[in-house]
């Protein structure tokens, strides 16, 4: 590397790491709060509202069908992964994080807005379900732009701390969104939020964007890119060349991520309309739960990304995904108990198993790709994992329910990803002690 490309890699100093870090940290909590507000609401609202006929015939296959519209926006993340690697990889990580952002965030509040079905028939959950194809274009394309500024900012020392930006943005976006919905039902009392309190979380998310944006207008250009755009050795085209050079890297990317994006949306998704449906837990009391739970997600995420810059990125998610395979089956006993201490005590050993398997992966991702490809490697690799692992979680974890009566066997269902993802990481060179590749 020459003097002139150190210059560029190191010219940024504290007041932009900062910004840095602000910006993909409000950034993506904003875009999964916009998600996770959907989310939530499937489980609580949606059958009902969308799916009225199936809801009178058969509420448990409304529900499936509900749960499986989170599915559907998986199957887009790939592609909004795939154009924003693109263009991230040829003309900057920042325009695309802007262009995510608004697209998430129009989708949301448009949500926020549509008639249901009672009022116009089909048409309500194609809309519905068109929207939720926006927002997983987004996704696709958010988490792996916000990852590598945070993560290309930082000091080699510190990758996996600064990576942890994005990262706890995720159970940030899941305390706002579940703690709105929480406000909202104690305000507004169950039946208006079934009628129509449940619009109002979607519709703040038009203030959200604008703070959002403002933000990352503020930001420079990742000093990788920059530094890759000075010896204009950028990829012609990036999807392509990751897909024949580093296949393999993706397929392991989205391996290590499966398990924890399922087990991420059974606790986003499923956990709140199991207690509520199957349990009895009053409404208020397991969103109080879910609350709870994303605040011990938001400091074991912490926490993992510490780690991983002392124990290493691999040994991090070695020990996460060993605490989640051992847990994901035993836990289902205590939330059977039906008493919220227990279910609240099962639900934070897992978010334990969560953090520490999700607060490393913006760096060792970063370093498994070289830079001129490493936004659409990311991308791809993430967005790929989300569909292998939560995309129809909690449409797994209800049939589950449905068909054999045990809830038990949805932790075998998860435990067996959590094995897959354990061996595929643990094949992964570790890499925390080394530079970046600018090329």
């Amino acid at each position: 590397m020459t003097t002139a490309e150190s210059a560029v890699l190191n010219s940024n100093g504290t007041q932009e790491q900062k910004r840095v870090l602000a910006a993909t940290l409000v950034g993506t909590t904003i875009e999964w709060y916009d998600f996770f507000v959907y989310a939530q609401a499937t489980g609580l609202v949606f059958g009902p509202a969308f799916f009225a006929p199936i809801e009178k015939q058969n509420p448990g296959l409304a529900q499936i069908i509900s749960f499986a519209t989170i599915g559907i926006s998986f199957l887009f993340r790939p592609l909004g992964a795939a154009v924003s690697g693109h263009l991230g990889d040829r003309f900057g990580r920042r325009g695309v994080l802007i262009f995510t952002l608004i697209l998430m965030g129009l989708a949301t509040a448009l949500i926020g807005v549509l008639p249901t079905y009672a009022q116009i028939g089909a048409w309500a959950p194609m809309l519905l379900i068109t929207l939720r194809v926006l927002q997983g274009f987004s996704a696709g394309g958010e988490w792996g732009g916000a990852a590598l500024m945070s993560v290309e900012n930082a000091p080699r020392n510190k990758r996996s701390l600064f990576g942890c930006a994005p990262q706890i943005g995720t159970p940030l976006g899941l305390i706002i969104s579940t703690g709105v919905l929480w406000i909202l039902t104690e305000t507004l009392g169950k039946q208006a939020m079934a009628e129509w309190g449940w619009r109002l979380p979607f519709l703040f998310s038009i203030a959200l964007i604008f703070i959002g944006m403002i933000i990352r207008r503020t930001l420079e250009e990742s000093p990788v890119f920059e530094a890759l755009r000075a010896r204009r050795e950028r990829s012609s085209a990036p999807l392509a060349e990751v897909l024949s050079r580093h296949g393999g890297k993706v397929l392991s990317a989205a391996l290590i991520f499966m398990a924890n994006n399922a087990v991420g949306y059974i606790l986003i998704a499923f956990f709140i309309s199991y207690g509520q449906k199957a349990l009895h837990i009053p409404a208020l009391q397991m969103l109080l739960i879910g609350t709870l739970s994303a605040v011990g997600w938001f400091f074991f995420t912490l926490l993992g990304g510490w780690l991983g810059d002392r124990l290493g990125r691999v040994r991090t998610f070695q020990i996460g995904y060993g605490l989640m395979t051992l847990w994901t089956i035993p836990m289902w006993f205590l939330i059977d108990t039906g008493n919220p201490a227990l279910f609240l005590f099962a639900a934070l050993v897992l978010t334990a198993a969560l953090g520490l398997s999700y607060g490393p992966q913006a760096a060792l991702y970063a370093e498994m790709f070289p830079a001129r490809v490493r936004y659409s490697g990311v991308s791809v690799g993430y967005a790929l994992g989300a569909i292998l692992g939560g995309a129809f979680a909690p449409a797994i974890a209800q049939w589950l329910i449905t068909s054999s009566g045990k809830s038990w066997m949805i932790g075998v269902y998860l435990a067996a990803l959590s094995l897959v993802s354990l061996i595929t990481v643990s094949m992964v060179k570790e890499a925390k002690a080394e530079d970046f590749e600018v090329s």
